[in-house]
């Protein structure tokens, strides 16, 4: 999909001009203008739906270049959100992870802390000679 889509250098419609394939990953998947994939997206789909004929029952089906190249562009620009979908809940779940670690590493810190500060004035004067 994308060695056709380079080799035809396709270009994808935005508010600030053509973009290339390449682009695509550039772009975020929203934003508060519409420089996004998500708009992006939703231009083609609506070009790809709006693109479609009714077919007929008694000519043969004729290959529609234009459909074809802006179905291309419509699963690309998918793909492209799919892939970075995936990259944020992968970033997400990371985060979690490490959020929970810190808060547990922070409570066996309290436990020993508490543990500690619960002997008596001669076990800590007996761990003190000791160092």
């Amino acid at each position: 999909m994308f060695e056709k889509a380079t080799r035809l250098k396709l270009r994808f419609e935005t508010v600030k001009g053509l973009i290339t394939v390449e682009d695509l990953w550039d772009l975020p998947l929203s934003s508060r203008d519409e420089f996004n994939l998500d708009s992006v997206a939703k231009k083609l789909f609506k070009k790809v739906k709006d693109s479609e004929e009714e077919p007929s029952f008694v000519t043969p089906v004729t290959v529609n270049r234009e459909r074809e190249m802006l179905t291309l562009q419509f699963e690309l620009v998918k793909h492209v959100i799919s892939v970075k979908l995936k990259e944020r809940e992968d970033r997400e779940a990371v985060a979690l992870k490490k959020e929970r670690k810190e808060h547990i590493l922070r409570l066996i810190k309290e436990k020993k802390d508490a543990e500690f500060s619960s002997k008596s004035i001669e076990e800590l004067t007996k761990e003190l000679e000791n160092l």
